[in-house]
């Protein structure tokens, strides 16, 4: 059976790519990490940061953007999608999980 890799987990845009690239640039790791921690009224809540990658970690590159998560997370993000936007009414990053029921305030999931 073939060994799942980042982008079987999950699908980075090019504008979410680029500016996590930027970022990248000025930290000290070598990854853009997404990780799922408990929290939140749902039960879930994503962290985005940047790290080193770990033994057990899925790693690969997505878009050009190196990337890593944790077995764990991976299980409950299968899928996700996350995006870049920027406008003037709002920008930021959004995560997309088909998989996920999203709570009334928006920032975590079950």
């Amino acid at each position: 059976m073939p060994s799942t890799t980042v982008s079987d987990v999950m699908t980075i845009t090019n504008a979410a790519s680029s500016k996590l690239a930027a970022l990248l640039a000025d930290a000290d790791a070598a990854a853009f990490r997404l990780e799922v921690q408990p929290g939140g009224c749902s039960g879930f809540r994503y962290q985005m940061g940047f790290d080193d990658p770990g033994a057990d970690d899925l790693t690969g590159v997505i878009e050009g953007l190196p990337v890593a998560i944790d077995p764990e997370s991976a299980k409950l993000v299968s899928g996700v999608v996350i995006d870049y936007s920027e406008d003037l009414d709002k920008s930021g990053f959004s995560v997309t999980n088909p998989n996920a029921r999203s709570c009334g305030c928006g920032k975590s999931f079950s």
